[in-house]
Formats: C-alpha cells, sequence, structure tokens
C-alpha cells in the first residue's frame, strides 16, 4: 500500500475549501428558492381544483421519481440553453439542485400543513377570519415548528447530493477532488478528504439541528 501523503492535501486544502465555500453557498441557495416554490407546489398539491393538484403531482413525481444525476444532465444540457441561449454552469446547479428541493419540500409543506389540527381552522373561521388569515396567522406559525427537522435533513440532503454537480463541471469539492487524483493518481487522499469534509459539514448541521429542536421544545414547554 502506498504511503499516506498529506503533502498533497495541503497542497489542495485552499482549492477544496473554495470547493466547500461553493458546495454550501449551493445548497443555501438551493433550499431557500426550492422551499419557496415548494411552498407554491406543496399548496397546488392541496388544492380542491384539479387543474392545481395534478401539475402538482406530477411535479413531485417526477423529481423525486428520477435520479438527481439525470435531472442535472437535463437542466444543463437542455433547459438552460433554451432559457439563455448557452450552457452556463452555475445556472444549470442551482436551477437543478431548486427544482429537485421543491418536489420534496411541498410534501413537507404538505405534511406539516394537514398535521395542524382541522378545528383549529374551523375555529379561526367562525371568528370571523378568512382563509388567507387563518393559513397566515394560525395554521403555518404552528405548521412550520413541526417542518423544522424535515426541512434540516434536506439541507444535509442537498449538501452530499451537490456533489453530483461534479458532472457538469461545478466548481464545487468534488471537483477539486477529482481534478486532486486526477493529477496525481491517488485515490485516498482526494476522496478520504473530501469525505471528512462533507462529514463535518453534515454533523455540524444535525447537532445545529438538534439544539434548535430543544429550543423549539423548551419554548413551547415554558
Amino acid at each position: 500500500m502506498q504511503e499516506f501523503r498529506f503533502d498533497i492535501i495541503l497542497y489542495y486544502l485552499p482549492m477544496l475549501l473554495r470547493g466547500t465555500l461553493l458546495t454550501i453557498g449551493i445548497s443555501i441557495l438551493s433550499i431557500i428558492l426550492g422551499s419557496l416554490l415548494g411552498l407554491i407546489v406543496g399548496f397546488g398539491r392541496m388544492s380542491a381544483r384539479a387543474y392545481f393538484r395534478l401539475p402538482a403531482a406530477c411535479y413531485i413525481n417526477f423529481f423525486r421519481g428520477t435520479p438527481l444525476l439525470v435531472q442535472i444532465l437535463i437542466v444543463h444540457f437542455g433547459v438552460v440553453p433554451a432559457l439563455v441561449g448557452h450552457t452556463d454552469v452555475m445556472i444549470a446547479a442551482v436551477l437543478s439542485m431548486t427544482l429537485n428541493s421543491a418536489a420534496y419540500t411541498a410534501e413537507i409543506f404538505r405534511a406539516g400543513i394537514q398535521s395542524v389540527e382541522k378545528g383549529q381552522t374551523e375555529a379561526s373561521l367562525s371568528l370571523g377570519m378568512t382563509h388567507r388569515q387563518t393559513m397566515r396567522y394560525i395554521i403555518l406559525p404552528q405548521a412550520i415548528k413541526r417542518m423544522v427537522p424535515a426541512f434540516g435533513n434536506e439541507f444535509i440532503v442537498l449538501i452530499k447530493d451537490s456533489s453530483l454537480l461534479t458532472v457538469i463541471a461545478a466548481k464545487e469539492l468534488m471537483y477539486y477532488a477529482n481534478v486532486m487524483r486526477g493529477q496525481y493518481m491517488r485515490i485516498w487522499e482526494p476522496y478520504l478528504t473530501a469525505a471528512i469534509i462533507y462529514l463535518i459539514l453534515t454533523y455540524s448541521l444535525s447537532k445545529l439541528l438538534n439544539w434548535w429542536e430543544r429550543r423549539i421544545s423548551q419554548f413551547e414547554q415554558s
């Protein structure tokens, strides 16, 4: 077995960290945009009107039922050139991750909203509140508290799935790990380093999520 070379890791560490920052940036932007789109799709999925409900259901089923890798390639080579006239790695990266995330956050929103007792909706309507006011002031505040763990898990999944963006040469963490492997023809140093960085990111987020859940529980009990 070859000797493990820390000098290679130290040489590439600034580039790996730069790729890590891009990984985090794409994931944050995608979860924000995906949540906004997911809220719209989620409301469409719960609509009593078939012309809202059926397209939303098709959207969710397509993006949850097909591999993210395929979605990235379709967006990069098909959707983005049709929209802007040429391929653009960053637009394709954010758009593909956003569209995928929206399908999952739509279901998170739907499950969270439907978990709030229907009696609260009926009570607020009987007090003269409109459906919009009921949703804004009564249902969503309670539902969002229950959605926090699911949103945290979705963010963790996005960070890990962003490694697939290396197939379109997005300069995230795995891109530089592959460059490192190609230059030195070594496996352990680039991929083990990348794995450790991903582990640090996801473990830190999971601990932060656990802390936030405890804060919410303490707030509700007080």
